[in-house]
């Protein structure tokens, strides 16, 4: 009896350990459970919330509305909030298309879109005033659920039950049909993210036999040529299908012989919309497979082939869920409470969102020459939103993922060698260079790479002569002008401060890499540009001013606007503390350490005019401290500016006022665009505890970290932790940073990340001065 007493004593304090195990161990297995992809959606976070895995290229998701790009021959500024084509406090779904860019300022995209319905086919979306009008449908974030590679909602007017999963290069759809009253699918090659007038070039549809369709779709809105081919397949026979042609451009030719409106094999035009029909009982699951590729529709087979050749929807969405998990875990992540958890693990999983992969499972790839191309040992990436993801998502490859990072920099060199101006992207997507924003800052992701030692399958020295012949190219955005007389002048070329200071940035970048290779004649050359930064500073006001052709500094100057001053997403008080690669030289330049500390006080305390939020379309009153504007990436690195003066606390201060303030657990939780990443990667970091300021050099300036520990899993095989002593919601300061025993003084090198070790913070509610 005593025996029998004494093991149900064990088994309970067993069962006990393990309850309290429990929670940790399930985050360990699957950190993927703290992802809320609904983060981002309302306001102006531009995320999208449906299915996809990391890096995958196809992002699979509900869109809420398609509003026309131009109104009245103008531009439409509503356009503005479906860059990712889903708004949260939109009431209706149009449907689900394939591709999506995540936190982006501009769209393209929204390609193949499919709906399910029933009833009488309506082969136009409707209104969201009256979606019983087309084919769209209300439903309700009560019967949503958005998850890491899985979304599912109710669609209520139809009364279908849609479920999306995804792999890399193919979307799954599970549409379960309530009734058995002509269950149908569109599919809409007219519907986009940005509705443009004309965006499509042309379109086709074939139907190869009974349960497979292939085809394509040729498009000209922000990428000036962009073709992408599909290849869909049904889990059902279909027993009729059709089409509408707006344009009418089908009866063309011979084609006009047949009726092509309703089972003709061939569908063609430039506004087409085109639906099919099966026999499914009230209750029944038809699941739709749809493949995407850059190169061809046998591409397109070849890649549903190798990727989801079943039909096992649960298994492809644990799939998913699996690879998210393999990525989370990279970062093992302990907060203070769960919503901590929730922005941490939603901001990597947003970082993991971009590049997208863009080739097929074969290697094959449309480049920017419209060429195809084969990556044999690596993989093609597209999506660089370089004039954002430089600063923080990029050095955070560096860490996270190396190898991957160093792919996208061999597509970057690949990009270069096809581009008939041998210029390196600038913001670039699917075989295509949107010329979008400013600088030429794959120069600043190259260099971070090979300054770090990440070079794996590409030659530094090409490398470095890409680089040095971007910064060259003279008919690029006044670089002529900017090598000529040391800056770019506003009466020749807009923005150019922002311009004039982004480049002499660039050009620091190449001669770290020239120095580090040994190339002294670039080093020289490219060292005396960094300085250019010097041009634009004008003495008598203290910022950064525009400076005209002859020489003198423009007489209009407005240190609050953004319009029409020299400066691009910023005005002067932001632009003028970018100088990232000389904060001290900066600092001196701008009176010394004193008089720069109340400057960057005043950039966080001070009140905006009502008339500079009137001129802002991507800036909300959420996503601005004074003025200081997160929203926006220019002074991403300004709080951390504090660590080269005498109040390195005040980094510690600001930085853990910007969280709180800008990153939430809600839709509306993101301050701002994402941008591919940026706000997300510059959460993680300062939640870690130190930032990149300047992206190029090995040192990370320290902050005021969130977490109270974390264990990053580097690929070399080592762990670098990171822990706090102390932490809590008003011990924001840091008494002491120690490395393996080791007391730190404001910053970190790469080198002590990748070897590996401990950093511990111990943190005061008071600051030491």
């Amino acid at each position: 009896m005593k025996e029998l007493i004494n093991s149900s004593i064990q088994m309970r304090l067993f069962s006990t350990c393990l309850a309290l195990l429990a929670p940790a161990v399930l985050m360990a297995q699957d950190p993927a459970r703290y992802v809320r992809p609904i983060i981002g959606t309302a306001k102006m976070g531009h995320t999208y919330p449906g299915a996809t895995v990391p890096f995958g290229m196809v992002q699979l998701s509900p869109d809420t509305d398609t509003i026309p790009y131009e109104m009245n021959g103008k531009y439409n500024p509503d356009v503005y909030r479906y860059c990712a084509g889903y708004q949260y406090a939109d009431p209706t779904i149009t449907g689900f298309s394939h591709t999506h860019f995540s936190g982006t300022g501009h769209s393209d995209l929204g390609d193949f879109l499919l709906m399910p319905a029933n009833g009488p086919v309506q082969l136009n979306p409707g209104t969201a005033d009256h979606p019983e009008n087309g084919y769209r449908s209300r439903f309700s974030h009560q019967n949503e659920t958005a998850e890491p590679a899985y979304y599912k909602v109710l669609l209520n007017d139809h009364h279908i039950t849609a479920e999306l999963t995804a792999t890399n290069r193919t979307g799954m759809h599970r549409y379960t049909f309530s009734s058995g009253d002509n269950p149908h699918i569109v599919l809409d090659l007219m519907a986009n993210l940005y509705n443009y007038t004309n965006k499509n070039v042309w379109t086709f549809v074939r139907v190869e036999n009974d349960t497979l369709i292939t085809g394509y779709r040729q498009t000209n809105g922000w990428a000036r040529t962009r073709t992408l081919y599909f290849a869909m397949t049904f889990s059902k026979p279909i027993r009729r299908y059709g089409h509408q042609n707006i344009a009418n451009d089908v009866y063309r030719g011979f084609w006009r012989k047949f009726n092509q409106t309703e089972n003709f094999p061939e569908m063609a035009g430039r506004q087409l919309r085109a639906w099919f029909g099966f026999d499914a009982q009230p209750g029944e699951a038809v699941t739709v497979k749809m493949a995407l590729s850059p190169v061809s529709t046998e591409g397109a087979v070849n890649n549903l082939r190798a990727e989801n050749p079943g039909w096992d929807f649960d298994a492809v969405r644990r799939q998913g869920r699996d690879a998210w998990n393999r990525e989370l875990s990279k970062v093992k992540a302990e907060m203070p409470d769960e919503d901590g958890l929730v922005n941490f693990y939603t901001a990597l999983y947003h970082t993991y969102l971009g590049p997208t992969t863009y080739a097929d499972a074969d290697g094959q790839y449309r480049g920017i020459d419209q060429n195809n191309h084969r990556a044999e040992g690596w993989t093609n990436y597209s999506t660089f939103s370089l004039w954002d993801t430089y600063r923080a998502l990029h050095p955070l490859f560096n860490i996270l993922q190396p190898t991957r990072n160093a792919d996208m920099v061999r597509s970057m060199l690949e990009h270069y060698n096809q581009s008939v101006h041998k210029m390196l992207p600038v913001w670039s997507h699917q075989g295509n260079e949107n010329w979008c924003m400013i600088g030429y800052h794959s120069v600043s992701v190259i260099a971070d790479a090979i300054m770090k030692g990440n070079i794996k399958g590409y030659d530094a020295m090409q490398a470095l002569e890409a680089c040095a012949a971007t910064a060259r190219y003279k008919p690029y955005d006044g670089i002529g002008y900017y090598m000529q007389l040391g800056y770019v002048p506003e009466d020749k070329n807009s923005s150019s401060v922002s311009k004039t200071l982004e480049y002499a940035y660039d050009d620091w970048c190449i001669a770290q890499v020239a120095k580090k290779l040994g190339r002294n004649d670039l080093f020289t050359e490219f060292a005396k540009r960094a300085e250019n930064y010097r041009n634009v500073y004008d003495a008598s006001t203290g910022f950064m001013r525009p400076r005209m052709s002859d020489g003198t500094f423009r007489r209009e100057f407005d240190v609050l606007s953004t319009h029409g001053q020299g400066y691009i997403e910023g005005n002067a008080w932001n632009y003028s503390l970018y100088v990232p690669h000389a904060p001290a030289e900066m600092i001196a330049l701008m009176g010394g350490k004193k008089q720069f500390t109340g400057h960057l006080d005043s950039l966080f305390t001070m009140h905006l005019p009502d008339a500079f939020f009137a001129e802002t379309e991507d800036i909300t009153r959420e996503g601005i401290i004074g003025n200081y504007v997160h929203g926006n990436e220019p002074a991403h690195h300004a709080a951390y500016l504090y660590n080269w003066t005498d109040a390195p606390w005040k980094t510690q201060e600001r930085v853990r006022m910007i969280i709180e303030k800008m990153y939430k657990p809600t839709p509306d939780g993101l301050g701002g665009n994402d941008d591919c990443g940026q706000m997300s990667a510059w959460y993680l970091f300062t939640a870690l505890g130190f930032y990149p300021v300047c992206p190029g050099s090995t040192e990370y300036a320290l902050g005021s970290p969130t977490v109270v520990s974390a264990d990053i899993r580097l690929e070399n095989g080592r762990t670098f932790s990171v822990k706090t002593v102390n932490q809590g919601a008003k011990n924001v300061y840091v008494k002491k940073a120690v490395l393996n025993g080791r007391p730190l003084d404001r910053f970190i090198t790469h080198n002590d990340i990748m070897n590996g070790g401990t950093l511990v913070f111990h943190m005061s509610a008071k600051p030491v001065k």
